[in-house]
């Protein structure tokens, strides 16, 4: 009985292996995205000259919500390998910038990325404000609202947690 025990356990923690493809799957999307702000960038620094000062910032905020998705994508990667797959070995000073993230504080991290993400495009959405109704314009900030207290809950509950380890239990 205790060797089927220790079947079971070796395959539930070998299965977190899996979680490679998904990672992977997302370097490749990481390129494509690479590729995508490339075509983005060119068309801004073509049309630097014809846009208005409006239009300019409405491109450089483009530009800027790439960059974020795109280092939210390598900071889900990284940390979500190292705390669910494998420690890198020899790498341990090329990701010594994201510090020692368990999933809580991946957890913050994250939630404030989709908020600075979404501060950009409500920002967007508000220089183009004439260009939504109301009801949308309404919609829209609810729902970036929403984030936000979404990222300050998580927040809390990390802090909680922490002073919880900290006290010792109950």
């Amino acid at each position: 009985m205790r060797s089927l025990e220790a079947l079971i356990e070796r395959i539930i923690l070998s299965s977190r292996w899996i979680l490679v493809a998904f990672y992977l799957g997302l370097v490749a999307a990481l390129a494509v995205y690479a590729v995508a702000f490339g075509y983005k960038f060119l068309k801004v620094a073509q049309n630097v000259f014809v846009y208005e000062d409006f239009q300019m910032i409405l491109a450089m905020l483009s530009l800027i919500d790439a960059a974020l998705v795109a280092s939210l994508i390598v900071m889900v990667m990284i940390s979500g390998y190292e705390n669910f797959v494998s420690r890198f070995d020899d790498a341990n000073d090329e990701v010594s910038f994201l510090g020692k993230l368990d999933a809580g504080s991946l957890k913050i991290k994250v939630a404030s990325s989709i908020v600075a993400i979404s501060s950009i495009h409500l920002l967007q959405v508000f220089l183009n404000a004439n260009q939504y109704t109301d009801s949308k314009l309404m919609w829209l900030t609810i729902i970036h609202l929403a984030f936000v207290a979404s990222a300050v809950m998580l927040g809390y509950l990390e802090v909680m947690m922490k002073q919880k380890k900290v006290t010792g239990g109950s």
